[in-house]
């Protein structure tokens, strides 16, 4: 059984991934507000304290972030980097931090989007942050030490989140949470490095 930090873990991903880890493995549910513990990716004093309090664990999940969507004539460059600071640097934080409290072997998840490839109309934030969560975990996975693993799970919108977002999303096959949440525990279960996982 693994130890594993689940961040984001109230959210509708989140509780996808919590269930199907939580069958294998003690999940450690953390959230902004919720969960046993709380932080602010943003912040890496915050993400630095949560590690210090929560100690060695063996895998560290992110399906948390926020990005801005608005019309690309319309954007200022603080809506842009709000997107850059939060799903970008906040899970950043996360993989940065987490490399010294991670057991042997361990693994850190992080979460893009169907966006960094197929993108939408007000999308223009979520394609560049999601493309750059991609980037980063292709080059921090050749340098992870101790055979640590880093992987990207990039799912399409979900089923449980059409009335939200269905909207902007016309067109493309939703996928329910479940089979999302897969690509989480396979990435964290398995050996690949490096990977994105898509669930489109």
């Amino acid at each position: 059984m693994k130890k594993i930090i689940v961040i984001g873990a109230s959210g509708t991903i989140g509780k996808g991934i919590v269930e199907q880890l939580g069958l294998r493995h003690e999940v450690i549910s953390v959230g902004r507000s919720s969960g046993q513990y709380q932080v602010k990716i943003e912040d890496p004093a915050s993400v630095q304290a949560l590690f210090e309090k929560v100690g060695k664990v063996d895998g560290v999940v992110v399906a948390a972030g926020d990005v801005h969507f608005g019309a690309l004539h319309e954007m200022t460059a603080e809506q842009f980097q709000s997107g850059l600071n939060s799903k970008l640097m906040g899970q950043v934080n996360v993989a940065l931090a987490a490399q010294k409290y991670l057991n042997d072997g361990g693994s850190i998840t992080l979460t893009s989007g169907i966006l960094s490839e197929q993108p939408i109309r007000y999308g223009a934030n979520a394609s560049a942050v999601n493309a750059a969560v991609e980037g980063f975990v292709l080059g921090a996975a050749i340098e992870l030490p101790r055979g640590l693993r880093i992987n990207a799970v990039s799912p399409t919108l979900v089923n449980e989140s059409v009335d939200a977002y269905g909207p902007y999303f016309y067109g493309i096959e939703t996928v329910p949470v479940k089979r999302v949440a897969l690509a989480y525990s396979r990435s964290v279960e398995g050996a690949e490095n490096g990977k994105t996982y898509r669930v489109w």
